[in-house]
C-alpha cells in the first residue's frame, strides 16, 4: 500500500522535510504537533499550557480526519513539555480530549521546542484497522 501523507500550514514542514501525518496500511503516525495558530507561524495560547495542549490535540485530530480517522483511533501519545511542573495543565487537556478513549501516553520534559513560546508538543500514533 502506498503511504498517504497529510500536510499542514506549519512553516517548518518544507524546511525540515516532514509531513503532519502519514498512513501506511492500518498504522498512522502524527508528527510532533505544537500549538501553531492558523497562520502556520505564530504560537496559539502563549503562556497557557492547557490551551496549547488542547490546540495540539485539535491539530492532530484535524490531520487524522484527512485520513478518515478521529481521536478514538489514537492508541499512543507522547507529550514533550518545557516545564514538567505544569503537568496538570497539559494533563487536563489530554484527559478531557481522550475522556472516553484514553491512549497510552508519555510526558517528558525537554529543554526547548522550535519556538520559545511553545510549552508543549504532542505526537500521536493511531490504528486504522477494525
Amino acid at each position: 500500500m502506498k503511504p498517504q501523507r497529510v500536510f499542514s500550514k506549519a512553516v517548518w514542514e518544507k524546511e525540515v522535510g516532514y509531513c503532519r501525518a502519514i498512513r501506511v496500511g492500518d498504522q498512522v503516525h502524527v508528527t510532533g504537533t505544537a500549538s501553531v495558530a492558523e497562520d502556520g507561524e505564530s504560537v496559539f495560547g502563549v503562556g497557557d499550557g492547557q490551551a496549547q495542549a488542547r490546540r495540539c490535540l485539535e491539530l492532530i485530530e484535524r490531520a487524522l480526519a484527512e485520513l478518515g480517522l478521529d481521536r478514538r483511533n489514537v492508541v499512543r501519545t507522547r507529550m514533550f513539555v518545557t516545564d514538567i511542573s505544569r503537568w496538570r495543565e497539559y494533563g487536563k487537556a489530554h484527559g478531557e480530549f481522550f475522556a472516553d478513549n484514553p491512549p497510552a501516553t508519555t510526558m517528558v520534559e525537554v529543554r526547548a521546542l522550535i519556538h520559545p513560546a511553545m510549552l508543549i508538543e504532542i505526537e500521536a500514533d493511531a490504528y486504522a484497522g477494525s
